[in-house]
Order: C-alpha cells, then structure tokens, then sequence
C-alpha cells in the first residue's frame, strides 16, 4: 500500500519529481528520462510507467531552462522507436509459446489477449495508434513479433508513431505547462492526460462487455 500510495504521488507531481531530478543528476536527467520511456515501452512487465503525462511535464521542465527541449525530444524519440524494437523481437523470438503464459506478477495475460485482438482488428495502424494508449503501447510491439509482422513494415510505422507521440506531448508540455493557469493546476492536468489517453481502452473494455463470450 505505501509503494502504491508513493506511485500515485509521483504521477500526480511529476513537474516536483521531475525538477528535484535535474536539480540533483544534472545532465543525467537525460539519461533517466531515456530509461523510464525505453522500458514503458520496450518491457512487457512495465507498462505501469508514466508516459503521456511525463512527456509533458518533461517539456514544461525543458522550457525552465533545465532541458534542451529539442535534444529532450530527439533522445526520447530514440527510446521510444528502440524500446519498441526491442519488444517487437523479444515476441517475435518468443512466438507461440506467449500463448500458454497466464497471468503472473511479470506478465498480464489479459492485456495481452486485449492488445492482440485490438490488433487483429485495427491491423497495421494499432503501431500508430497504440502509441496514446496506456497499457496498450507496451503490449502492441510484443504483439506485432509473436504474430510475425513483418519488420519492415513494423518500423517506419513505429517510427512514425512514435515521432507524433514524443513530439506533441513533449512540445504541448514546453509551451503550455508553465502558463500560470495550467501550472498552478497541474495536477488536475496530469489527471486529464492519463484519463484522456484511457479513455479508448475503457470505451473498448465496456463494449465488449456487451458482447457475448
């Protein structure tokens, strides 16, 4: 309960975490924001990290002086299209065998059986669309390798996807998270950010509850 409580307190004040982060790692800062966004979305066993509401508050940080904004968005872009990289071949070489696993500490069968129909259904472009979803954007890569997409369709869809994934919600944070009314609200934002971007998965959660099993 206390990590759960300490969990909340980090997504709900990033912009303090985050600042007290550069304040004390100076350049580093890079380097952790690189790590957080690369095993989001390149682990099938962290899916819980921030990730829309940390690229923002990292650009409002960036726009303080702390960060280049442009090297911020450059190096997380990297992260993203490498995490999901790594994802994509850690299924691809898994293959059938994800189909046995059940749910387990290190891995949400459930999720993974969502992510894998949302991609048998939307095909090609859940890659993109995957990337403003939670949850889903750490599964949709894994997916893609146990169904054997091909790689060279797979990337420059990835890269794309996550070329407009890090640079809106990084470049929104650097000019909009420091206007007086969204700082002083921010919380508030950040919460609308993370229910914004569930908003699909609950809508698709509650419309198959409707449908027969």
């Amino acid at each position: 309960m206390d990590f759960l409580l300490q969990f909340i307190d980090i997504i709900l004040h990033l912009d303090k975490h985050l600042a007290q982060l550069a304040v004390q790692y100076g350049p580093w800062i890079y380097a952790i924001l690189f790590a957080i966004i690369f095993c989001e979305t390149g682990l099938v066993v962290t899916p819980f990290l921030p990730g829309d509401s940390l690229l923002f508050v990292a650009g409002g940080l960036a726009a303080t002086g702390n960060m280049d904004i442009h090297l911020l968005v450059f190096l997380l872009f990297c992260a993203a299209v490498l995490g999901d990289n790594l994802n994509y071949w850690i299924g691809r070489l898994i293959g059938p065998r994800v189909f046995r696993w059940e749910n387990s500490r290190l891995f949400n069968r459930a999720a993974f059986d969502k992510t894998h129909a949302y991609f048998e259904h939307h095909g090609g472009k859940t890659i993109i669309i995957a990337r403003f979803l939670p949850i889903v954007r750490t599964f949709a890569p894994f997916v893609a390798g146990v169904a054997k997409m091909d790689w060279h369709r797979f990337l420059p869809l990835d890269i794309l996807g996550g070329a407009v994934w890090i640079g809106s919600l990084t470049y929104a944070g650097y000019f909009f998270a420091n206007i007086p009314f969204v700082r002083s609200n921010l919380s508030v934002f950040i919460l609308g950010i993370i229910g914004i971007s569930l908003l699909p998965v609950v809508l698709a959660w509650l419309k198959s509850r409707g449908k027969p099993a």
